[in-house]
């Protein structure tokens, strides 16, 4: 990889990850576009360092009164006696399914799962599912329920959307996209699903990040030009990140996620008819297998 492929795929990254439009599906399918090798799934995890640091950036004052009230429960011996520290123990239960899915699932995720199909199919499946939550929204607006604040946030809307979280594994996806969706469905309403969403992708994202870079360190520290690539690579999607969480934040106040219900299903249909007419691959470009991989076939053979 190239630095310029790099900076190009932490624009992506940054711009994705928080719109409803799925950042993995969007690694997957740029480079497939361009003709560039598949990133594979540890490059798109780890740049995501560059997200959570967007993030934190973003949201400093409510992860420092959250954290400071589950460490003040913790020093009396209590468990959320504050709101804040509720919050706080709602974010590690809502985290909880997509760190057991994520290990049960670590092969599929890395390997059959970026397929182009499988994207497609996603981008689909959610798009659709958003567009029966948007419409259930205007019913109960119609009829004078408007959607909950994040203070009015229970234990089961934090279940809900991490269960949704979990969903997101699968490329094409959009892990906000799917919190986003478990919010409404709840009954929050759209800026408020959307800001727990991207204070519930703090620990999912750091713990993504940090155990694909333990495991594929070999493979993205294997030289000084590629460590460049991946800092500037944090770098530029931390920027573009933040950028990203301001205005979806401001655009969902006054606006529906249909937008981007339209871009997810034209985005599949052109990935389709390029399959389809075969001026895309969905084989040629996956990850090429490790040292591990061709070890295991080869004893096989012998």
């Amino acid at each position: 990889m190239t630095l310029l492929e790099a900076i190009l795929l932490a624009v992506v990254q940054g711009l994705t990850e928080f719109l409803p439009i799925s950042s993995t599906a969007h690694l997957r399918i740029v480079p497939a576009l361009l003709g560039w090798n598949d990133p594979g799934a540890a490059f798109s995890a780890v740049i995501q360092i560059g997200t959570l640091a967007a993030v934190l950036t973003y949201f400093w004052r409510d992860v420092g009164r959250i954290a400071a009230a589950m460490f003040a429960d913790m020093r009396r011996g209590k468990l959320a006696t504050m709101h804040d520290a509720q919050l706080g123990w709602m974010i590690v239960v809502g985290t909880l399914p997509i760190i057991i899915c994520g290990l049960a699932f670590q092969r599929e995720i890395e390997t059959t799962w970026r397929s182009l199909y499988v994207v497609c199919g996603a981008l689909i499946v959610v798009a659709l599912l958003l567009a029966v939550a948007e419409w259930a929204v205007g019913r109960r607006r119609a009829a004078g329920i408007e959607g909950r604040e994040v203070d009015r946030l229970n234990w089961q809307d934090a279940l809900v959307v991490g269960l949704a979280q979990a969903a997101a594994l699968v490329p094409g996806t959009s892990r906000s996209g799917v919190t986003i969706l478990g919010g409404l469905a709840s009954g929050l309403n759209r800026e408020a699903a959307a800001r727990f969403s991207f204070l519930l992708s703090i620990p999912s994202i750091f713990a993504a990040g940090v155990f694909q870079l333990f495991a594929a360190r070999a493979e993205l520290l294997s030289s000084q030009s590629q460590v460049v690539n991946l800092v500037a690579a944090v770098v530029v999607s931390a920027a573009v990140g933040y950028a990203a969480i301001h205005w979806l934040l401001g655009y969902l106040r006054t606006h529906s996620t249909f937008v981007f219900i339209a871009y997810r299903l034209l985005l599949a249909g052109v990935i389709l008819a390029l399959l389809a007419g075969g001026q895309l691959s969905d084989q040629d470009r996956l990850p090429p297998p490790t040292a591990v991989e061709l070890r295991g076939v080869h004893e096989a053979g012998n």
